[in-house]
């Protein structure tokens, strides 16, 4: 693919946190619940398991993990270890906090949970073994470093699931768009300059593809026109701004709107509650 950024812009615009919360042992049975309000990612180092986690039609999902992976539940969701009461399982978890949560769009687009035996992500090891080194000593700032390094491994992960979407049995949405080499190029635009006047001629142009063709490759692929992105995108920026104490005045003016009332107008049509409405029931 072309030297094209896919992730900073969604990752400078809606940040995520990770935190350090266990190394070591896990022993019995150990639940995770979606009740936290948190995102997980857990490097099981060694030794084998039993995860369960529900599914979204309810269904209860059993997997045992034989190898050393990573697991990482993007959404906060009821998960359960069930490890032998041994000292041979070892792990290294840490929460995740999504700017937006659910909204994320990044999350929106994941799967519920994915299960990646360390060896198929090679690209992780120098990433994981920096953050083990953190967690196995004691040393000044080692809570700071291992969080940042976990944030490392998040991004490591991201990257190898833009290179290997195919793989992941993916729905239509955002992931698999930025990993399409046609129109990664037009949807990092938007990110990046959501309030410039795209139209479906310039993305198209982004692209190097005709109208027609990026317009049916884009709905196929991300599962939405190429205007209902850019207005969904808008609206999840104007959001965090929002919630930063922007006011609704110069969001609309930096998102590309005629007027704090045509922005407005758009704003409850999607999100069923004027700006100001939102921002109230939202705090």
């Amino acid at each position: 693919m072309p030297s094209v950024d896919r992730l900073t812009p969604l990752l400078e615009r809606f940040r995520v946190r990770t935190r350090l919360f266990h190394t070591g042992p896990l022993c019995g049975t150990t639940a995770f619940p979606a009740s936290s309000g948190h995102g997980y990612l857990h490097v099981l180092r060694r030794g084998e398991m039993e995860v369960t986690h529900r599914r979204p039609d309810g269904r209860t999902e059993r997997e045992v993990i034989t190898r050393p992976s990573l697991l990482f539940f993007p959404r906060p969701l009821d998960h359960t270890f069930l490890n032998a009461p041994t000292d041979e399982s070892d792990f290294a978890c840490a929460t995740l906090d999504f700017d937006g949560g659910a909204t994320h769009p990044l999350v929106r687009t994941l799967p519920s949970v994915i299960v990646l035996p360390l060896d198929e992500v090679t690209a992780l090891a120098p990433a994981l073994d920096l953050l083990f080194s953190e967690v196995d000593n004691v040393r000044c700032g080692r809570p700071l470093v291992a969080d940042r390094m976990f944030e490392v491994v998040l991004i490591q992960l991201l990257r190898w699931m833009l290179d290997n979407s195919g793989r992941l049995d993916l729905p239509p949405g955002l992931l698999p768009g930025l990993a399409d080499e046609r129109l990664a190029p037009a949807l990092v635009a938007m990110h990046e300059a959501p309030g410039d006047p795209w139209n479906l001629e310039s993305l198209a142009r982004r692209s190097n593809m005709s109208r027609s063709a990026f317009a049916a490759r884009f709905k196929d692929v991300l599962g939405r026109s190429p205007g209902d992105h850019l207005t969904e995108w808008r609206l999840t920026v104007a959001q965090e701004q929002l919630r930063a104490g922007m006011p609704v005045s110069t969001v609309a003016a930096e998102l590309g709107y005629a007027s704090a009332s045509a922005f407005s107008r758009v704003f409850a049509q999607r999100i069923g509650h004027s700006p100001r409405a939102w921002l109230a029931l939202a705090a």
